[in-house]
């Protein structure tokens, strides 16, 4: 019992630390990489690493003609434009101002339903959305935005790959995949990693640079490829198994306050009191929102399980 309750306590390290620092790792990474392929590395080496994964736990590689269409759109949609995208837009926006505005997904997967499923908003959805949308219009009205040189793009670019990850959501909601975690992630990254690399080189990125990034830069994609994508995740779908999913669920607050301090302490990014008003305002409609989903996730939860 006591070490179950340790390896909880680490998971939930993992998935509000450890991913909440993702957004710190990759702006440091790109100080030195092309964004498509760092994350056509990221995903390829941890994609691999998963598969064999599943393959040591006796899980079957095997997928059908359907199931590998959905995981490359759902590759596609969260880690193609989702994430390879996001980080892109680093070049311009803070780590900590990027995860707040990453934050509002929870907002998008709520109109997405609407508009896509006719689902009606719960009051306590509608206080959340009100909410979310008075912290986003503070976040994204100071004036610093408007005269910093590509920022208004880049928060444009992160609000595209935030529609992008919701409507993957809604869409891994009712696909075929996978019954198993391991090997549908395993191949939404492997599948990813090499349409990164194309876009990569469409787009003229150098790959010779992978021969003279720093030890610091190393670092950095080394702990996104084992902590920011192997742990993680892992710990991710242990909790989901053993902890009521609206808990799991906090992390959707919480990572963005990991990266404001660590984007505050490691790169000196300002934290203005507007920046602070504005989060607070913000995590909170997302609180609302996501803390009304209980029936619904469990009944999704229960489901990926198998």
């Amino acid at each position: 019992m006591k070490s179950s309750k340790l390896l909880i306590i680490a998971s939930f390290f993992s998935i509000y630390v450890i991913w909440g620092s993702t957004y710190l790792l990759n702006k440091i990474a790109i100080t030195e990489m092309p964004p498509l392929l760092l994350g056509a590395v990221r995903f390829g080496i941890a994609g691999v690493l998963i598969l064999l994964i599943a393959k040591l736990l006796n899980q079957p590689l095997k997928i059908s003609k359907r199931q590998l269409l959905n995981v490359s759109i759902a590759g596609f949609l969260f880690l193609v434009y989702g994430n390879g995208v996001f980080v892109w837009a680093l070049r311009y926006v803070d780590s900590g101002f990027a995860a707040l505005l990453a934050s509002t997904q929870p907002l998008f997967v709520l109109f997405l339903l609407r508009l896509i499923d006719g689902k009606k908003m719960q009051r306590q959805s509608i206080i959340g959305v009100v909410l979310g949308l008075v912290g986003m219009y503070l976040l994204v009205s100071q004036e610093k935005i408007a005269t910093s040189e590509g920022m208004i793009l880049g928060i444009f670019m992160i609000f595209s790959c935030v529609l992008s990850w919701s409507y993957g959501s809604v869409f891994v909601s009712k696909a075929n995949l996978p019954k198993n975690f391991f090997v549908s992630t395993g191949y939404q990254m492997a599948i990813a990693s090499v349409l990164l690399f194309f876009w990569s080189q469409i787009f003229g990125e150098n790959t010779e640079v992978l021969f003279t990034i720093t030890p610091k830069v190393q670092l950095s994609i080394v702990a996104l490829i084992i902590f920011g994508g192997i742990v993680a995740f892992t710990a991710f779908n242990y909790l989901l198994k053993v902890i009521s999913p609206e808990k799991v669920a906090t992390s959707a607050y919480v990572n963005p306050v990991i990266a404001l301090l660590l984007g505050w302490y490691f790169l000196d990014e300002k934290l203005t009191t507007q920046s602070i008003i504005a989060s607070i305002i913000l995590l909170t409609g997302v609180y609302f929102i996501t803390s009304r989903k209980r029936v619904a996730k469990t009944k999704v939860t229960s489901s990926q399980k198998t």
